[in-house]
């Protein structure tokens, strides 16, 4: 199934004393990236959601915000960082001392320093937090997870339309690279008889001038190539595991035959008719990063 690699999802799950609201915010990138913002006392719980979104998702650059309130403002305990307080105190004993300053170090002036007094969940309640965490965690994954397969629906018809948009393209080249031969032949005779006037032309010369340009101008390969690449995307697109990688993949080897035909083309028209579709391809490849 495609999904898209960007997408939001909210959840608050609260009973009578503990509120919790999860926001989950996504974007393109190569592998899955979690950036976890929540309150230290919560931290011990981090890798369980870490682990709770993994099992939704594979790709993207994920920024989680928790927003946990005690309503009934019990189950914790207020500790102070003894060591960072003495830092502070030494600290501003040496200001004093330096610049020959006035005043004492209160315990007012020190509390409120950042960090040294804090607010930690007694560690036996941290599994009673969890229950009602990982059902706001599983909440915003899932809103995320519904508006990640809704764009990617919508990305695959798209892609899907340019498919179809590209094998009509091909279709052109492939009706147009009949003549190429041909014309080319009838070109080459009317200038050699016009250089040697009245003496016959060489036909076996001719027939070897005319293989070598075949050889080189021929594109039957990279359309065969590219009308197979245009199967597979299909074949990806419907699969259920992510696809975002074996797209990418296949986009680049899209655009490999289309610079390959563009390089070979020796009529205008057809030129004109692989530059669309390269245009058609780079769009492609565009897309392609959206999906996970």
């Amino acid at each position: 199934m495609v999904k898209s690699m960007t997408g939001f999802g909210r959840a608050l799950v609260e009973d009578d004393k503990r509120s919790f609201l999860v926001e989950i915010r996504g974007v393109n990138h190569r592998y899955l990236d979690l950036n976890i913002r929540m309150p230290k006392s919560l931290m011990p719980l981090e890798d369980r959601i870490r682990k709770v979104i993994a099992k939704k998702m594979q790709r993207g650059k994920m920024d989680v915000f928790v927003t946990y309130k005690n309503i009934a403002k019990e189950e914790v305990e207020v500790l102070a960082n003894e060591t960072l307080a003495k830092g502070y105190v030494e600290a501003l004993r040496g200001l004093k001392k330096g610049f020959s300053l006035e005043g004492e170090v209160s315990i007012s002036l020190l509390a409120k320093f950042p960090d040294v007094l804090y607010v930690e969940e007694k560690e036996e309640r941290l599994e009673e937090l969890w229950t009602l965490l990982v059902q706001a965690v599983e909440g915003a994954s899932s809103q995320m997870l519904a508006m990640k397969t809704a764009e990617g629906a919508a990305l695959k018809e798209d892609l899907l339309r340019k498919k179809e948009e590209i094998l009509s393209l091909v279709e052109q080249v492939k009706e147009k690279d009949k003549f190429v031969i041909p014309l080319y032949k009838a070109r080459l005779e009317k200038r050699i008889t016009e250089l040697l006037d009245k003496i016959p032309v060489d036909e076996q010369r001719l027939a070897l001038e005319i293989a070598m340009y075949t050889d080189k101008a021929s594109i039957d390969e990279e359309i065969t190539r590219l009308t197979s690449h245009m199967e597979q995307l299909e074949k990806f697109l419907e699969e259920e595991e992510p696809v975002g990688r074996k797209l990418d993949f296949l986009a680049q080897e899209m655009n490999r035959e289309a610079n390959t035909m563009a390089s070979k083309s020796v009529d205008l028209d057809i030129t004109n008719l692989v530059l669309s579709i390269k245009n058609e391809v780079e769009k492609i490849r565009e897309q392609m990063q959206n999906i996970e």
